[in-house]
């Protein structure tokens, strides 16, 4: 009866239904206010158009789905890569001093590292990852890929590490051919993924490595090697505009078009992860603005 005098209310007065969402908890028999008649809310998600190929929207709190398009098909992942290169790096050798060989910077593209120069690991993945430098991740690629006891010929190479930390993820859809994720030739990707692979990647380290990721919420940043000072600017242009952002990282090839990962924190302890695929250089960020804002209205009214 009290049940039945309450909705009988929430259909009259103004914000009764908001009440309900906040200060009522649900049974698993209750219906949802959500699907009821005319106090449904909308959804805002519904309608919602983007130039991505395939996006994914990860309540990391409630392991809740937001929203998907084409989410576990695989697509090339660009400089996403550098991100699982960066993982296994951490994995390796956390405290390693990594020296900038010729090698590494024949890699494409100039960051600005110079040869011999010589790097904290956290230093240079900080670097790499704000700056998607090819060839910090060349060089994030030389550490220890060997034990002392292990065989040197049948030690596993660090893309072999690489792809063994995406399966032991569960990131069905992905393999590493590099570890910049450089297109291959014409037609080959450096590395392939799905878009919710991305997200299984990126609350991983937001659950277990959050620090790994945190330089890439920033701008612009002064970060120094052993040899020399430089001043590393981000990849993702917005940055600064997407509210309590904890991680993120952008891609882009010929093959890939743009890609854009994020995880922000839409209330307190609520991460959500958001990934765009395929995009294109420009509409990756519109695409991005456009999940991150659906995700809190999503949140904020309790759809």
């Amino acid at each position: 009866m009290r049940y039945v005098i309450f909705i009988f209310f929430a259909a009259a007065l103004t914000g009764a239904v908001t009440f309900w969402n906040d200060h009522v908890t649900r049974t698993p028999d209750m219906p949802s206010v959500r699907g009821m008649g005319n106090s449904a809310k909308p959804d805002p998600f519904d309608g919602l158009e983007i130039a991505a190929r395939a996006a994914y929207v990860f309540d990391a709190r409630t392991e809740r789905i937001l929203y998907e398009k084409e989410s576990e098909l695989q697509f090339p992942l660009a400089s996403l890569a550098k991100v699982m290169s960066a993982l296994v790096a951490r994995d390796i050798a956390p405290d390693a001093v990594v020296i900038i060989s010729g090698e590494a910077l024949a890699a494409e593209g100039d960051s600005g590292l110079l040869k011999n120069e010589r790097w904290r690991l956290s230093d240079l993945t900080d670097f790499t990852l704000m700056t998607s430098s090819n060839d910090g991740a060349r060089a994030l690629a030389s550490v220890g890929t060997l034990s002392a006891d292990e065989d040197r010929e049948l030690a596993p190479t660090f893309i072999d590490r690489m792809n063994e930390k995406a399966r032991a993820l569960g990131m069905a859809q992905t393999f590493f051919l590099n570890e910049t994720g450089l297109d291959e030739g014409s037609g080959l990707s450096g590395a392939y993924g799905s878009a919710k692979d991305v997200a299984t990647l990126f609350t991983h380290i937001v659950r277990t490595k959050p620090d790994l990721l945190r330089a890439t919420t920033q701008e612009r940043l002064k970060i120094s090697s052993f040899d020399a000072a430089h001043t590393a600017t981000n990849t993702n242009s917005i940055a600064r505009h997407i509210p309590g952002l904890i991680a993120s990282k952008t891609g882009l090839t010929d093959l890939a078009g743009g890609n854009l990962a994020i995880a922000f924190e839409a209330g307190p302890l609520r991460p959500i992860i958001i990934v765009v695929l395929g995009s294109t250089e420009e509409g990756r960020f519109q695409d991005m603005e456009a999940l991150v804002h659906a995700s809190i209205v999503t949140i904020a009214t309790g759809n």
